[in-house]
């Protein structure tokens, strides 16, 4: 008999999953729970205990009969906030609280109307979709909950919890149209001209100069920069996520893929700027005294204090600033560099 069996975590604990196609070539399945927890670690114990479990399957198969997917006999809306936090270990927290909100919404969509994972078809979806058209969501916004939702039921189907995926079946929704807008050159020198003695100053400049995303202007470390052999390497970034339900600003030491990990040239400009940026901010130290936060002291944007600026900051006073010295409003990641 060919035995399969898959580690999956539900209610913060591992269960192995344990199948085999019967003489009608009918999956069927086991779902046995191992009582190790999630957390601290335990994986490789768990998967120690899929290794026995399977060397042992017909402890846990009696008989056929006995089989039933206890995992489509859930209610749709309850399997996906299990597969969240299974899924949970394999993401990072700001992508994990952008699933959370999806599967949270959809989740008190379909709250009462008792439609089990097994019988999940492509129209109600649809209708899903529909409904949050109807709310005034954007194709991109319902483009997005369409991802979530077809990799939970993508991983329902390989563990052969559904036979197929009912979301591959229904029509994507459609992106908006997008024509992106950037500041010429004159507009630029304007911004820098204007934003002179800014908080955000040295912030305009790195994320003009080099194309950086918010993220990354605020993750730069006085490290990231060789005044030497006047190069700059991007390798840090800062987030603002919901933890616990409170706004936290997460200090990350990667970049969001491998080609964002990267080297540029320090450009003489720029190399002025943060040397005069670098004195603001010894200054500052001097005059707050015992006062001053140096928590950030490693970190380049920070404010008169010493404190990170947050991520929102940058938008909202980026608009301000904007309104106040009467330049066309542009989005702060638009502004990109004049060197393309």
């Amino acid at each position: 008999m060919n035995i399969t069996a898959n580690l999956f975590v539900r209610r913060g604990l591992y269960y192995v999953i344990l199948g085999y196609r019967d003489h009608l070539n009918k999956r069927i399945q086991k779902w046995v729970p191992t009582g190790i927890p999630e957390k601290g670690n335990n994986k490789r114990l768990a998967n120690q205990k899929l290794e026995e479990i399977k060397q042992n399957y017909g402890k846990y198969l009696p008989s056929e009969a006995s089989f039933e997917t206890e995992e489509a006999e859930q209610y749709f809306e309850d399997y996906l906030k299990e597969w969240l936090e299974s899924y949970r270990n394999k993401i990072e927290e700001n992508t994990y609280n952008s699933y959370k909100l999806v599967v949270n919404k959809t989740y008190d969509y379909f709250k009462g109307k008792r439609i089990k994972l097994k019988d999940l078809k492509p129209i109600h979806i649809q209708k899903y979709y529909d409904h949050l058209f109807e709310k005034g969501l954007t194709g991109n916004t319902v483009l997005h909950y369409h991802a979530n939702i077809r990799k939970a039921l993508d991983s329902a189907m390989k563990l052969d919890v559904i036979p197929s995926n009912p979301a591959d079946k229904i029509e994507r929704p459609k992106k908006n149209q997008y024509i992106a807008d950037y500041y010429s050159l004159d507009e630029l020198n304007t911004l820098f001209a204007k934003s002179k003695g800014d908080p955000l100053e040295i912030v305009i400049l790195l994320a003009s100069f080099y194309g950086l995303r918010r993220s990354e202007v605020l993750g730069l470390k006085w490290s990231a920069f060789d005044f030497v052999n006047d190069t700059i390497t991007i390798k840090h970034k800062v987030i603002e996520t919901m933890v616990d339900d409170k706004r936290t600003i997460l200090l990350k030491d990667k970049t969001k893929n491998k080609s964002s990990y990267r080297s540029l040239p320090l450009m003489p400009e720029i190399k002025e700027a943060l040397l005069l940026h670098k004195k603001k901010i010894e200054r500052n130290r001097k005059l707050c005294g015992n006062s001053y936060i140096t928590e950030y002291r490693d970190y380049i944007c920070v404010n008169e204090i010493g404190k990170i600026f947050r991520p929102e900051y940058i938008t909202d006073h980026f608009s301000i600033l904007l309104k106040k010295q009467k330049l066309r409003h542009i989005c702060f990641h638009r502004i990109t560099t004049f060197m393309c």
